[in-house]
């Protein structure tokens, strides 16, 4: 009988020991989360590029390329640079586990690994990612509902003597007014050469002219 996935997480395993990958395999899927496995650095750089995961287990000892250049690699890619990186490891000198953190990891594990360290690390680090991805999307969907707000668009009905835009309510207001609510637009006042001519003659005899002389 299989066990139902309760996390939407997947996590993928790098390791050259398949036995490694089996044990880390059996408890992660005991929890609920999905797993896929290589036990190539260069595999897991081929496969992240179309399949997304949350959380990657990364041993650091493997022949052809060892788990501080796959992570190195990884947060150079735009497409991967997001996801934590846990280090399998059973080399635990000071050197290697600042190695680790430099290049980008977010934690380490000694192999053999505790089943509950495990869980317990990989719970932390796939929940922080989700509730990170969670808060990137609603800031993306605000910020695309502020510019739809923002800018206005489609069919304005808009009367064609005293200019007043007829809104959704069935209410005729003035430009000014219509477009203050619903933007972020902001207004200054002046007259224009016809209207000036127009109601203000003299000011305009006297300004317009004086200008067209300067020209």
């Amino acid at each position: 009988m299989e066990t139902e996935i309760k996390n939407k997480a997947r996590i993928l395993i790098v390791d050259d020991e398949p036995i490694n990958i089996m044990i880390a395999e059996r408890i992660l899927q005991k929890n609920g989360y999905e797993t896929i496995s290589v036990n190539h650095g260069n595999d897991a750089l081929e496969i992240l590029q179309t399949k997304p995961v949350d959380l990657i287990l990364l041993d650091i000892m493997m022949p052809d390329i060892n788990g501080f250049e796959v992570c190195g690699k990884l947060m150079q890619n735009g497409k991967t640079k997001d996801i934590p990186v846990i280090f399998l490891t059973a080399v635990t000198d000071k050197e290697s586990i600042i190695k680790g953190f430099e290049v980008g990891g977010k934690d380490y594990l000694t192999k053999p690994f505790n089943t509950t360290e495990l869980v317990a690390r990989v719970k932390t680090h796939v929940d922080l990612k989700l509730a990170r991805d969670s808060q990137e999307k609603l800031i993306k969907e605000l910020k695309s509902a502020l510019d739809e707000i923002d800018t206005l668009s489609g069919l304005l009905p808009i009367c064609s003597h005293c200019k007043k835009i007829r809104d959704d309510s069935g209410y005729w207001q003035g430009v000014e007014q219509y477009i203050a609510a619903r933007s972020d637009a902001q207004f200054s006042h002046g007259i224009c050469p016809d209207c000036m001519r127009e109601y203000y003659p003299k000011v305009a005899a006297k300004v317009l002219g004086k200008m067209e002389k300067e020209e």
